[in-house]
């Protein structure tokens, strides 16, 4: 069985972007990228809600050549990976790979989730606050960098509790710690 994988670049108060929707804040170093491409590797299918999806979709046509090695290979990782962007405002998905559907149905992601051969993400704070909710999430991963932001965009919905265990932690420069958590079931 798949897991369904969450991951975000978050500030230390929880935000993957400020009140003004900025996140200029969490670009990621190469160390950083290079972990975040390591770790979206394995993922062969990418749930997206439609903002989420319109900050990645840039990197289906980047010119890359001469981009750091990071930025070659992340290009080549998101344009390999199947997408479903969940919508009911974009009128046609502009990448290839993708599917669209107008609805959230967190039965067809279960059974998406026996079916699939390689691991699922759901990308977007708002998009997996409904998975969470659904208790659809098996794992976390989250880069918390070093700023407060007081405000904006949550990376973790309110209202739900999920019991996890740590998996993993690393640190990398500039103060950027790596989370690693997975769901315990029955949480």
């Amino acid at each position: 069985m798949a897991r369904l994988i969450y991951s975000a670049i978050t500030s230390l108060d929880g935000y993957v972007a400020d009140e003004a929707g900025n996140f200029d804040w969490a670009a990621p170093s190469e160390e950083v990228h290079a972990a975040v491409n390591d770790l979206v590797r394995t993922i062969g299918t990418n749930l997206l809600g439609r903002r989420m999806y319109e900050v990645l979709l840039a990197w289906e046509t980047m010119d890359v050549a001469g981009e750091p090695a990071v930025i070659q290979d992340y290009a080549q990782i998101w344009r390999a990976a199947e997408k479903i962007v969940y919508s009911n405002t974009l009128q046609a998905a502009s990448s290839s790979r993708t599917r669209l559907e107008r609805a959230f149905d967190p039965e067809a992601v279960r059974r998406m989730k026996t079916q699939a051969v390689t691991d699922i993400s759901v990308g977007g704070p708002t998009l997996a606050a409904t998975a969470i909710k659904a208790g659809l999430v098996d794992e976390y991963h989250l880069f918390l960098y070093p700023i407060v932001v007081g405000g904006g965009t949550r990376a973790l919905p309110d209202h739900v509790r999920v019991t996890v265990e740590l998996v993993h932690e690393r640190r990398f420069g500039g103060g950027v710690v790596y989370l690693h958590y997975r769901a315990k079931t029955g949480s």
